[in-house]
């Protein structure tokens, strides 16, 4: 049996997408999804579909794998762990993309 481990990250996740979506239920699920989701994008290239702003839902296939994004790195701007929202490479059209954290739908 896994067990299941919250890091100091994860559970600041869950924090803000509790704030944001008024459900700690959630905010548990979605953080922990991420926390998956942030694993496979340092791994590879990872699969998975959030909701944008404007509702609709945006299937991706993205990376932040170091070895992977090194080209398009150009060493300027803030985190956008610091607005609560995760940077990532789309393979599909090569340009950074970013989501916010409550968005996440499905990590395959």
């Amino acid at each position: 049996m896994n067990a299941l481990v919250i890091t100091d990250t994860t559970a600041v996740r869950m924090n803000v997408i509790a704030q944001r979506t008024q459900n700690l239920l959630i905010a548990g699920a979605k953080a922990m999804m991420i926390e998956n989701l942030k694993h496979k994008l340092r791994t590879g290239v990872a699969h998975f579909i959030f909701q944008k702003k404007n509702g609709e839902l945006r299937e991706m296939f993205a990376t932040t794998n170091p070895s992977l994004v090194k080209r398009h790195i150009n060493g300027r701007g803030v985190s956008r762990e610091l607005y609560a929202t995760t940077a990532v490479l789309d393979c599909e059209c090569g340009k950074w993309k970013s989501f916010r954290w409550e968005s996440i739908v499905k990590v395959f």
